[in-house]
């Protein structure tokens, strides 16, 4: 290459990094417009729609968790009850207690009321119809909580 070419070559690359300069420059100054900026209301706005946006996303929130409640206790009573039938199947007398199944092992444990958060079940006793003396046993177990349920029809503990 001529010497003329060659510092051609170096002019052009030049004017080449100059301009990239000045580009990046003024791309790094965003804000030097005044009228760039948000205005107060835009600001105002934006956070409206998203305290809008979260309170939905609160009130969807504890809608899931009372219904994952109420299917915890449904399937709860279901097994109690069904588990002091078998006792009563298999013994030919009622319980006495919750207790009473945990200890004969038909339960695990006594589960936790989800809707009062502690095991305070609220135990129905009746006559046993497997004694001949009229003794009393576990006929039924319902929850502790007197809150009324999603649908508003029932209280917890009519369940």
């Amino acid at each position: 290459m001529s010497g003329k070419r060659i510092a051609d070559c170096g002019l052009r690359i030049a004017e080449w990094r100059a301009r990239t300069k000045a580009l990046v420059l003024r791309r790094r100054r965003p804000f030097s417009n005044p009228q760039a900026g948000f205005t107060l209301l835009e600001l105002m706005i934006v956070i409206s729609i998203l305290v809008i946006l979260a309170m939905i996303a609160v009130a969807t929130y504890q809608k899931t968790v009372l219904a994952a409640k109420e299917a915890t206790l449904r399937e709860d009573l279901f097994q109690m009850r069904k588990m002091i039938d078998q006792y009563y199947a298999d013994k030919a007398k009622l319980p006495q207690s919750l207790d009473d199944l945990v200890s004969a092992g038909y339960i695990r444990e006594i589960p936790i009321d989800p809707m009062t958060e502690q095991r305070d079940w609220q135990q129905e006793f009746g006559e046993d119809p497997g004694s001949t003396d009229g003794a009393q046993g576990l006929i039924n177990v319902r929850s502790s909580s007197n809150d009324i349920d999603a649908e508003g029809s029932k209280r917890y503990s009519e369940w």
